[in-house]
């Protein structure tokens, strides 16, 4: 029994954003018309050390794939050399059980909710969108911009985070895009902006309710764990609220604290990013609307994105077996 090893390099060469836009898309679309198995996450929290660890399985039926993904949130990981988020993905047969291929799913995890942001920008933001802020600069918002770039025309992007060197590595990494990538003095001013993407730890309100424009749509990807939270929740009174899934969201998602708090209730909720991407609901029907997308992470997109990276890796002979038994 041998079970086949991706590194991070290996799924670098084997992913790009193109290629998982689509079967992100894919899945949600599977997600939408009901043909997921996928548990909500179970966590394991580690309060001592400023850390958690969450186990995500998912079997999408029409494609018969499964396996299940582990993968940490430790924000002061930087500061020891390693990064916040570090994932493994294990991928099991349907017919036996066993294990098929285990990969890293560290930079998979960037890559796939990159990916989600892309498909939700593709269906809730303005035809017309170009112009992107973005507050926080650590990879997610590189990889959120990446897929935004890949269904819009975007000629500007504002950007924010605590640390000013952390700014400057962003703009000089993301120049490439072709975008002219300005730093903020506050956060106020990246959210003059067509599509905001807020990807920060934080558990109170940083983006204010009288700076988010008519016509905005908002990609909220920081909150991914009960009690955060990133935006005042009087925003999302008078937005177009989609989710990524109701078990997930309403426990960890951006509207978890307004839920709790009373400010919302779930008929506030529009629908899934899977019921639009499914046509089940329409996307945005009206340029003025504001329109978020609550990100909070679903088994599905690793498991979808690492059966891409698996069938690549067999036709390219990418990758190592290590024998189990």
């Amino acid at each position: 029994m041998k079970v086949l090893w991706l590194n991070k390099d290996d799924i670098e060469v084997l992913l790009d954003m193109s290629g998982t836009l689509d079967v992100v898309e894919a899945a949600f679309r599977e997600h939408g018309v009901g043909r997921v198995q996928m548990p909500a996450k179970s966590y394991l929290y580690f309060q001592s050390h400023n850390g958690d660890l969450r186990t995500m399985p998912a079997f999408l039926e029409a494609e018969d794939i499964a396996g299940v993904k582990i993968v940490n949130v430790h924000p002061d990981n930087p500061e020891k050399g390693l990064p916040a988020v570090m994932a493994v993905v294990v991928l099991n047969s349907t017919a036996t059980g066993a294990p098929l291929v285990m990969m890293d799913g560290t930079y998979l995890t960037d890559m796939r909710t990159g990916a989600a942001g892309g498909v939700a920008a593709n269906h809730l933001a303005r035809r017309d969108a170009a112009v992107v802020g973005i507050v926080g600069t650590g990879q997610q918002a590189r990889t959120q911009l990446r897929a935004i770039c890949e269904v819009r025309e975007v000629t500007a992007v504002r950007i924010i985070s605590r640390s000013a060197a952390s700014c400057k590595r962003f703009r000089d990494d993301m120049e490439k895009l072709g975008c002219d990538i300005r730093i903020m003095e506050s956060i106020r001013q990246v959210c003059d902006c067509d599509i905001l993407v807020t990807a920060t730890p934080v558990r109170s309100p940083i983006v204010a309710d009288d700076w988010i424009l008519d016509g905005t749509h908002i990609n909220a990807i920081g909150a991914d764990a009960k009690g955060k939270q990133e935006l005042d929740p009087m925003i999302l009174k008078r937005s177009r609220i989609v989710i990524d899934d109701y078990a997930q969201a309403t426990h960890s998602g951006e509207i978890n604290v307004a839920l709790e708090k009373g400010i919302i209730t779930v008929d506030d909720i529009y629908g899934t990013l899977g019921e639009v991407v499914a046509g089940i609901k329409p996307g945005r029907t009206d340029d003025d609307e504001i329109t978020i997308f609550d990100s909070t992470g679903l088994a599905i997109q690793d498991i979808s994105t690492a059966n891409h990276v698996y069938r690549q890796a067999i036709d390219r002979r990418i990758g190592m077996y290590l024998k189990l038994f």
